[in-house]
């Protein structure tokens, strides 16, 4: 049993409980995650069965969609919902053109500080690790890259003097949402923080190529194949370039031969495929020009 189980994850699970609850749904051990998601955050959280999980670094790579919520009016220490109060600023009025404005902005490259409350390492121990101690810590910056970032639900202001509004964000991997929505709020000049965050999109996998556990679970129930609810290996890798092989060079790639650097191809790693089914993934030789080695190959 080989694919992609395309999983809509609930709110409410760690990214870790929903492999565990999976691996027992699909009666399998070798299943592994593709992105983690915190627990209060839903949507698309595409699992590797079998083979595929030899594709979790390259799907873990591709872009991902999220529609966010943004609150203006208070900051928190975990910069989402969840988190106590760091600083309060009213909000009164707030123009709309400005905040589509200030979202043109932060298209592109941009540098972003991770949250204390992640799981990006220093010296060995997670930041939430350090946060849950009071240990504030030097944290290491990073680029990401927003392909694209809208307005998608109309500026609102709220007796409570908060303001709302919603946008869609098209991002490389890495990106934290939760601080992307804290900068645009610093950027528009109040305290800001996420107060709703979902996933609807990993690469070429989405909201409507997903599935529910109580889908799944009603799937195998009424005694449907379990391998019916997969994804082929080739729907994670749908981002890469493919080179179509015929027999005589399937036979040479099962075997994991280094083999001449196709002309076809111009990027790497790529895809080795035979009639439609995925059979490995191969780069530039690094130490012999002209030739191609395997990275993963899923015989």
């Amino acid at each position: 049993m080989d694919g992609i189980l395309p999983l809509w994850k609930p709110k409410g699970f760690t990214s870790h409980d929903c492999v565990s609850k999976a691996r027992g749904i699909m009666r399998t051990k070798k299943i592994g995650h593709t992105g983690t998601l915190d627990p209060e955050v839903e949507g698309v959280l595409p699992l590797c069965v079998g083979k595929a999980t030899k594709i979790v670094p390259f799907l873990t790579d591709t872009e991902k969609v999220y529609e966010a919520e943004v609150t203006l009016g208070y900051s928190t220490d975990t910069e989402d919902a969840t988190g106590s109060l760091l600083e309060k600023s009213s909000v009164h009025t707030l123009d709309q053109e400005e905040v589509e404005h200030t979202l043109r902005q932060f298209e592109g490259d941009i540098t972003q500080i991770p949250p204390m409350y992640s799981a990006v390492k220093v010296k060995g121990k997670k930041l939430y690790e350090y946060a849950r101690e009071g240990i504030e810590v030097e944290r290491p910056s990073r680029r990401v890259t927003i392909r694209s970032i809208e307005l998608t639900k109309d500026v609102e202001t709220h007796p409570d003097e908060t303001a709302t509004f919603s946008i869609r964000v098209v991002c490389s991997k890495g990106t934290y949402i939760r601080t992307l929505c804290v900068d645009i709020g610093q950027a528009i000049g109040y305290p800001a923080h996420m107060s709703h965050l979902v996933r609807t999109r990993t690469g070429d996998i989405g909201e409507n190529d997903c599935l529910t556990f109580e889908e799944i679970q009603h799937h195998v129930d009424e005694g449907q194949a379990r391998e019916d609810l997969l994804l082929p290996i080739s729907s994670g890798l749908s981002h890469l370039e493919v080179w179509d092989v015929n027999e005589q060079v399937k036979n040479m790639v099962d075997n994991g031969r280094v083999l001449e650097e196709p002309t076809a191809i111009h990027a790497s790693p790529f895809v080795v495929s035979y009639e439609g089914e995925a059979l490995a993934i191969y780069e530039k030789h690094p130490r012999k020009p002209g030739l191609v080695k395997p990275v993963r190959v899923f015989k």
